[in-house]
C-alpha cells in the first residue's frame, strides 16, 4: 500500500487520469457538454471543460489505497481548500463523482460553495444505467438540483 492520489490502479499508471474505458467519467461529461471528450486527449479534454466552465479537481489529496476500489481507501485526506478557492474564485457549485468523494461536501458546504453529490461513474456503481446518472448529473448545470 502506498499514499498517492485517489486513481485507479488502471489511472494511476496514465497520470492519474479517469481513463478507463469503463469508467463513465468522461462519457458523461461528454454528454453534458456536446464535446467528444472521451475521444480526446488528456490536455484537450480539460481545455475543453474549461470552455463550458467546468473544471475537474482531486477532491481527495492523498490517501492509503490498495487496489482500485474506493471502499479500499484509508486516512483520506482532503485536498487543499484555499488553493482551490484561489485557483477557481468565482467556483460557485461542486459536484461529487459519489458518495466517497461526496463525504466531503459537507466541508465545501461550510466553505460557501454550493454541493451536488453525483451517482459515481465508476463501473462498480451499477444500480443505475448511463442514462440515470446522466440525468442526475445534470444537476451540475442546473440552477437547482433534482
Amino acid at each position: 500500500m502506498s499514499t498517492r492520489r485517489v486513481c485507479s490502479v488502471s489511472a494511476t499508471n496514465r497520470r492519474c487520469q479517469i481513463s478507463q474505458s469503463i469508467n463513465q467519467f468522461w462519457p458523461l461529461l461528454g454528454a453534458l457538454t456536446g464535446e467528444p471528450l472521451a475521444e480526446l486527449p488528456y490536455a484537450e479534454r480539460l481545455v475543453r471543460l474549461l470552455s463550458h466552465r467546468i473544471g475537474v479537481w482531486d477532491v481527495l489529496g492523498a490517501c492509503v489505497r490498495e487496489g482500485s476500489l474506493d471502499s479500499n481507501i484509508r486516512h483520506p485526506q482532503a485536498n487543499d481548500f484555499v488553493r482551490l478557492k484561489a485557483l477557481a474564485p468565482e467556483l460557485q457549485r461542486v459536484g461529487f463523482n459519489g458518495g466517497t468523494s461526496g463525504r466531503f461536501a459537507q466541508q465545501f458546504a461550510a466553505a460557501g460553495y454550493e454541493t451536488v453529490v453525483l451517482p459515481s461513474s465508476s463501473p462498480a456503481h451499477a444500480a443505475r444505467n448511463f442514462a440515470q446518472k446522466l440525468e442526475l448529473w445534470r444537476a451540475l448545470l442546473s440552477q437547482s438540483r433534482p
